[in-house]
């Protein structure tokens, strides 16, 4: 099972733009999703999740711009940005933690391959 990423690209400070993340499997379970950035130069840092219960958490440099979402029909995760920052420039990597269908029920916790978020001032 992948995780597959997609939205990244280059944006003008102030403006938006919405990765999504969803696992290759088709029968999935998705209890509990991450999103995480690395800045050139820096550690990886989370920036946002949410629990299979919906309970969310952000870093406060995001707060109240960013939001993590999921769409359960189709596993898809989503963290949509706005009021981009050039401090918001880094490689955007979901994880997800579930279960996946194949002959039985097995865990499952992965990682996306990444996408660049640009933002220019």
């Amino acid at each position: 099972v992948q995780l597959q990423a997609f939205g990244g690209g280059l944006v003008q400070a102030g403006g938006s733009l919405r990765l999504s993340c969803a696992p290759s499997a088709s029968f999935f379970k998705v209890n509990h999703m991450a999103w995480y950035r690395q800045a050139p130069g820096k550690q990886r840092e989370l920036v946002a999740s949410m629990s299979s219960g919906g309970s969310t958490n952000y870093a406060e440099s995001v707060e109240g711009r960013f939001t993590i979402s999921r769409e359960s029909a189709k596993n898809t995760v989503f963290l949509q940005m706005n009021s981009l920052k050039p401090a918001d420039t880094g490689v955007y990597v979901c994880n997800i933690v579930g279960e996946y269908f194949s002959d039985m029920w097995r865990p499952y916790d992965g990682w996306g391959q990444g996408t660049q978020v640009t933002v220019s001032s």
